[in-house]
C-alpha cells in the first residue's frame, strides 16, 4: 500500500508540475517580458506559491525546468530517427525553437544571464548521428565525429542566439544552422560519398 501511495503522491507532483510549466508558457505568451514570479505562476497554476517553490525551486529555476521540459520534448522527438540522420537532429531542434518562439527566446536569455548552461544538449544526438554516419562510411574513419559535433554545435549556438535577438528570422536560423552541418560533413566526407556531401553546399544561396 506504501508502494501504491508513494506512486500517486509522485503523479500529483509530476502533474502539479506540468501546470506550473504550462502557466508560466501561458504567462509568457501573453507578455513576453513581464517579471515572472511564484505568486504569478501559482494563481494561473491554481497552486500555491509554496507549491511552485516545492516542485521548482526559487525564480531562477524556473528557466532550467523550461529547459528540461525542453529537451524532453526534444528527446522524444528524436527518438523515432534512432542515431539518425545528423541534419534531422539539427531540423528537429530549430523547430522545437521556432514552434514556441516567445518561450524559447526568454528561456535562452534568462538562461544566459544565470550563468547556468544546459544539463542535457542536442550535442549528445547530433554526436551519435555523426558516429553512425561514420560506421556507415559516409565520413572518414580518421576524423574524431565528437569534435565535428562540437563544432556544429557551436555554429548553431551562435545562429541560436542571432534568432533570439530578433536578428534572424527562422528560415535563415534553419539555414545557418544547416550550413554549418553541412560545411562540417563535406569536409569529413568519405571519398564514395564527397560529391553527395558536397551537393547542399554548391546550390546552397546565402545564409
Amino acid at each position: 500500500m506504501q508502494t501504491v501511495e508513494g506512486g500517486l503522491r509522485e503523479q500529483h507532483k509530476a502533474r502539479r508540475r506540468i501546470r506550473i510549466l504550462d502557466a508560466t508558457r501561458e504567462l509568457l505568451r501573453e507578455s513576453p517580458e513581464s517579471v515572472i514570479t511564484a505568486e504569478r505562476i501559482a494563481e494561473r497554476a491554481e497552486v500555491s506559491p509554496a507549491t511552485v517553490y516545492n516542485l521548482i525551486g526559487p525564480r531562477g529555476k524556473i528557466w532550467e525546468a523550461l529547459a528540461d521540459g525542453f529537451m524532453d520534448e526534444l528527446e522524444r522527438l528524436l527518438v523515432p530517427l534512432g542515431t539518425g540522420d545528423p541534419r534531422e537532429v539539427v531540423r528537429s531542434t530549430v523547430g522545437l525553437f521556432a514552434s514556441d518562439p516567445v518561450v524559447s527566446r526568454r528561456m535562452v536569455r534568462e538562461w544566459e544571464e544565470s550563468g547556468l548552461v544546459l544539463a542535457r544538449s542536442p550535442l549528445t544526438q547530433l554526436r551519435q548521428a555523426m558516429a553512425e554516419a561514420q560506421t556507415q562510411g559516409i565520413l572518414r574513419t580518421d576524423i574524431n565525429t565528437d569534435a565535428l559535433a562540437v563544432v556544429v554545435g557551436t555554429s548553431c549556438v551562435g545562429a541560436l542566439h542571432q534568432w533570439v535577438a530578433g536578428l534572424i528570422d527562422d528560415e535563415r536560423f534553419l539555414a545557418r544552422a544547416l550550413f554549418a552541418l553541412d560545411v562540417a560533413l563535406a569536409a569529413a566526407a568519405a571519398d564514395p560519398h564527397r560529391d553527395q556531401l558536397l551537393a547542399p553546399l554548391r546550390t546552397r544561396g546565402t545564409v
